[in-house]
């Protein structure tokens, strides 16, 4: 009884718990391509771990526009779980150059040299993991880098004649100033039609004509059509678009037609589509109709041509 009790104890150690949680959280892995921003040779490591050094300062690296060191343990770090480890930590450098309220966010590998194999362990916090540096947690890094034991079994192959290769890749994550906004309208039908009567249509000699602007979903619109051979074309386009801010783009859902100007003679043809707007030219149907089919629609020298948009979206800068 007296064992079966001490076993249970011992498995509900929260210590040995926060243990296993916090390996659960490295990963390991094997690649050949040397680190990116950092490499630390050591020769004679043994002098070295023998040594009074019990933290090892690098020289300063860039990385993401900011400057960093890499601290050495090679006997582990005393006031974590370093004891029979190699610690490893990423440090800020030159932290009173930052501007008050400073914070970097960084992804962080680092790296074992296999000689043998002639490849790097790599070692980094499970995928997704970023370790956030401010002016009261300048430095991250694993206690528990390697065994000692293991790091220093030349079958292993992390040191070739007492010689060993430690490196380091930072990824810094800013925001750069860009992102998009898209924003989407669904119109209501009382504000979503526009119509264009264009009379004298006989006495119009210009092959293209274009409507007065007009207002829907808080853009400045246009209609166009265009009577060029044998077909006559409808078009609608963004008006003003070069005032609207930088890659902005607009999408529409719109139908656009005709009608005749008394709704008993025919009923009135529309056609929908949708199409992204980036630019000033207008959007919509070419060879909508021949123009002798077009005639059946003029009234009193009149055509009326009719817009309905039920959907827009806006994109724009992320500010």
């Amino acid at each position: 009884m007296s064992c079966s009790k001490r076993k249970r104890v011992k498995e509900e150690d929260p210590t040995i718990n926060l243990i296993q949680e916090e390996i659960a959280k490295v990963s390991r892995s094997i690649r050949e391509v040397q680190p990116g921003h950092y490499l630390l040779k050591i020769k004679s490591f043994s002098v070295l771990a023998e040594s009074k050094i019990e933290k090892y300062e690098s020289d300063e690296f860039e990385a993401g526009g900011y400057k960093w060191k890499l601290y050495l343990y090679p006997n582990g770090k005393k006031d974590g779980n370093g004891n029979n480890y190699i610690s490893l930590y990423l440090a800020i450098s030159d932290a009173s150059s930052l501007p008050q309220g400073w914070e970097v966010n960084v992804q962080f590998k680092f790296f074992v040299y296999d000689h043998i194999k002639d490849k790097y362990l790599t070692i980094q916090d499970t995928v997704g993991s970023i370790r956030r540096f401010h002016v009261m947690k300048m430095e991250w890094g694993f206690d528990e880098l390697l065994p000692l034991d293991s790091f220093k079994n030349t079958s292993n192959g992390y040191l070739l004649e007492d010689s060993c290769v430690f490196g380091a890749e930072v990824l810094v994550i800013q925001y750069g100033g860009l992102g998009q906004c898209l924003e989407m309208k669904k119109l209501t039908t009382n504000s979503n039609s526009y119509t264009w009567k264009i009379e004298k249509i006989s006495s119009i000699k210009e092959q293209h004509l274009e409507s007065e602007k007009f207002k829907i979903g808080g853009l400045q619109w246009k209609l166009e059509v265009t009577c060029k051979g044998k077909s006559f074309s409808l078009f609608l386009k963004v008006a003003d678009y070069s005032k609207l801010p930088p890659k902005t783009r607009v999408y529409a859902e719109y139908e656009l037609g005709i009608r005749s100007p008394v709704n008993s003679i025919l009923p009135k043809k529309l056609k929908c589509t949708t199409k992204w707007f980036k630019d000033s030219n207008g959007y919509g149907l070419p060879s909508f109709m021949s123009l002798s089919n077009l005639k059946n629609y003029i009234v009193n020298d009149t055509l009326v041509v009719e817009v309905e948009i039920n959907v827009i979206g806006v994109t724009k800068k992320l500010l």
